[in-house]
């Protein structure tokens, strides 16, 4: 595959209309997801790098599409705030180098971590965006205020699309301030249906819970941990006030900062199932109340470990690597409006096995006519969303 080089918005749009099939790179952290590419040529993107706007009293930043992620929040905390949806760092999970990666890397794969179930998803926080579609053509979405949206939403249209609709050459972000400090509620011993339980009883409080996750641990008792976030008085408070609520669950320890920030971090970056070769690992999305069951049919599978992040709502499952149909053994036992989408496996596997939850046939029809609109001879990381 030869790689071409691109420096520009322009050199962008020059490349996509010479009419070659392209695999579309920043720093290629995220090349491991989805189905893999057969593409003639790979678009590299590293030329396009650095922050074009940053205003902090608007909370608003505009970054080149190959910036690196690091380099965005480290200007962030220079002025105490950050993005609020958390990005994760799969490199432990996907076997690539850690702290690589880029922002136009996680707004096509539409990455968000534990503060997701409070704060929304990448997609709630990206106000516009430049980018060039399948026909070579410059466009921009959105803007850089949030009352921007008039007619189609193309930035959440986009957001997740894997880079096969549109090449992102600029992307403005809404910011937050960030936390002062954060702490943890930690219950040991409950099993998936009594932590689910505390979960969305502390999700539904006025705690102002910005994260909950279940997450057993191989000889030890599983634990249930809930973070609370912002101002040192405040946390302290709705601490309180949580403790007096689930009084009648379980004895809570209590996290401080330092353990508390790694926790999450872990959580974040799925380190509980990461560094197992020849296993695939599965993001589940479905409502709380569903995950108990599926849980319980999931330890069935040979092997399966899991943990639940986003108050329940998020199952992460890892299963040995086999030649049946993994794929189809794990949807079977999906509930209804569950997705499920196979995140790490060989690449043989993934082009084997559905990655992303098939789709019915009406909807399909629908998002292949969009596609179609923005790429119509395919060009750009042909095959990686195909069902």
């Amino acid at each position: 595959m030869t790689i071409i080089e691109a420096d520009s918005e322009e050199s962008v749009a020059d490349i996509i209309k010479q009419g070659n099939t392209l695999e579309i790179a920043g720093s290629g952290s995220k090349l491991g997801l989805g189905r893999p590419v057969t593409a003639s040529n790979r678009l590299s993107l590293r030329g396009l790098s650095g922050i074009t706007l940053y205003e902090p009293a608007e909370l608003v930043l505009s970054a080149k599409a190959a910036t690196p992620l690091a380099e965005i929040e480290a200007i962030l905390a220079e002025r105490h705030q950050a993005l609020a949806f958390e990005p994760p760092d799969l490199s432990r999970l996907l076997g690539t180098t850690a702290n690589h990666q880029t922002i136009g890397g996680i707004v096509a794969t539409n990455l968000s971590g534990p503060r997701r179930c409070v704060a929304g998803g990448v997609r709630d926080h990206v106000l516009g965006l430049r980018a060039v579609n399948g026909r070579g053509e410059i466009f921009r979405a959105g803007g850089r205020v949030v009352k921007n949206v008039t007619g189609y939403d193309l930035c959440k249209l986009l957001t997740g699309s894997y880079g096969t609709m549109a090449v992102f050459t600029e992307i403005t972000l809404k910011v937050l301030p960030a936390p002062e400090t954060e702490e943890s509620l930690v219950l040991a011993g409950l099993d998936e249906k009594a932590a689910v339980g505390v979960m969305c009883q502390a999700m539904g409080s006025s705690a102002g819970i910005s994260g909950a996750a279940w997450v057993p641990h191989q000889g030890m008792p599983p634990l249930t941990v809930l973070r609370l976030e912002g101002f040192g008085p405040s946390v302290e408070a709705r601490r309180q006030r949580l403790l007096t609520r689930l009084a009648l669950h379980a004895p809570a320890d209590l996290w401080t900062e330092d353990k508390s920030r790694s926790f999450w971090r872990d959580v974040r970056d799925v380190i509980p199932l990461a560094g197992q070769p020849d296993r695939a690992v599965w993001k589940i999305s479905l409502t709380p109340p569903q995950a108990p069951d599926l849980l319980g049919k999931l330890a069935a599978l040979p092997g399966s470990q899991a943990f639940l992040d986003w108050g329940g709502a998020l199952l992460w499952l890892s299963l040995p690597c086999g030649a049946d149909a993994q794929a189809h053994a794990v949807r079977a036992l999906l509930p209804i409006g569950a997705h499920a989408m196979l995140m790490v496996a060989p690449a043989a596997i993934r082009t084997e096995q559905p990655v992303f939850q098939p789709q019915p046939p009406a909807q399909m029809a629908i998002e292949n006519r969009v596609r179609q609109s923005f790429d119509p001879d395919q060009r750009l990381n042909p095959g990686r969303m195909t069902q």
